[in-house]
């Protein structure tokens, strides 16, 4: 199942309307966890070669946290849609978080 099949299932509930709204955000979401993941594979601090105890954040380093307050901002969006759904079927937002921290 690709993240976008997942996230679709996740928020399948949801009136048609919200639907509407939220598809732009689900890709956006998507889109950012894609950026944080390539932004992982580059270092966040730069060492100096002389004195190691002189170091500094990179633009990584940066980039992650902006795309990551930017991603947490969408995820809580989302999460409150699904607060309205009423059902007794498994937490979708529960099950969502465990995978996310799987990863």
């Amino acid at each position: 199942m690709t993240r976008k099949e997942i996230l679709d299932d996740i928020f399948k509930d949801i009136n048609e309307n919200e639907r509407k709204l939220i598809d732009p955000l689900i890709n956006e979401v998507i889109f950012l966890e894609n950026q944080m993941q390539e932004l992982k594979k580059i270092p966040f601090i730069s060492v100096h070669p002389k004195n190691p105890t002189l170091q500094k954040k990179t633009e990584a380093a940066k980039l992650y946290k902006e795309c990551s307050q930017s991603y947490m901002n969408a995820i809580r969006i989302l999460c409150s849609l699904l607060h309205k759904i009423e059902g007794g079927e498994e937490d979708p937002v529960a099950k969502f978080m465990e995978n996310l921290n799987s990863e």
